[in-house]
């Protein structure tokens, strides 16, 4: 059962536009369940994750070179922690969270946790946008 906290880090406007729910789940065998999504271009997801491991996790949207260069960062200053953005969430054990995002290009687009050592780790996926 996941505990009642819950962290919605999106625009609410955009929430209103979601046109469906992605279900993801976190775990501490450094994988997401989905770890490959496919969606239209244009279209407005609604991702609901929930951490199901024991230690913090995130989700984090974005380039694949953008999300290796803030995993570096992230490993130079393990202390610190993220700022709240609209292209992540991030989570601590059984709590689950909303993120919102529009795929407006095709292509791929990358998300990983970025929390020290789960990115090396391989816990990334990707959302393929037709």
């Amino acid at each position: 059962m996941i505990p009642v906290a819950s962290f919605f880090i999106v625009r609410l406007p955009l929430v209103s536009r979601a046109s469906r729910t992605v279900n993801v789940a976190m775990a501490d065998t450094m994988r997401y369940t989905p770890d490959s999504i496919a969606v239209k271009r244009g279209e407005t997801v609604r991702f609901v994750v929930r951490n199901v491991g024991k230690v913090e996790h995130e989700m984090v949207i974005g380039t694949a070179g953008e999300l290796k260069e803030h995993a570096q960062m992230m490993r130079s200053m393990p202390a610190e922690k993220h700022a709240a953005g609209p292209n992540q969430v991030t989570l601590a054990p059984g709590q689950q969270g909303v993120l919102v995002w529009k795929f407006d290009g095709p292509g791929t687009v990358d998300f990983a946790c970025l929390v020290p050592g789960h990115f090396e780790a391989g816990m990334v996926g990707k959302v393929v946008v037709k």
